[in-house]
């Protein structure tokens, strides 16, 4: 079962596009610097069809893109999410995924998402703005994952 702690639009975690990213609490990474340590606690709202249906009802014309904020205990419960969104909206508004995962997992179910970003937050690193970045931004396109890091990079040229 997932719970969301917050969620808010944003225009900077998927290039392009005007996301509301929802925040999921019960991450099991402990990456050093996390910008949002109090998403590591079981805290929150029941993250379930409801939640979902509602977000989209008082957001979803003024979104382009919902994205979901960590869920790594249970990627097929965020890859269902992901697919009801788009049902919900008749397939108009894209889906993606921030994982912490430094790998997708296979059950990840990655037809469900347009974009999905991997890797862990290393600190000395830096996240996806910084060239010297572990982690990756990927464009599902065609059952394959498109590596776009670069261009997320461009945005903050």
């Amino acid at each position: 079962m997932l719970r969301f702690v917050s969620y808010d639009i944003v225009f900077q975690e998927i290039p392009g596009e005007v996301t509301l990213a929802v925040n999921i609490s019960g991450c099991p990474h402990r990456c050093k610097g996390c910008h949002s340590p109090y998403l590591r606690e079981d805290a929150g709202v029941l993250l379930d069809e409801s939640a979902i249906s509602g977000l989209l009802q008082k957001y979803g014309s003024a979104v382009t893109c919902i994205c979901f904020m960590g869920g790594d205990a249970n990627p097929r419960q965020v890859a269902a999410l992901a697919a009801l969104s788009r049902d919900k909206t008749g397939g108009s508004i894209k889906t993606g995924w921030y994982s912490g995962g430094a790998t997708l997992p296979e059950d990840a179910l990655m037809q469900h998402f347009d974009y999905i970003k991997l890797g862990a937050y290393v600190e000395s690193l830096g996240g996806l703005g910084s060239a010297t970045t572990n982690q990756r931004f990927y464009r599902v396109e065609n059952g394959k994952l498109r590596d776009s890091t670069g261009d997320f990079r461009r945005q903050y040229l």
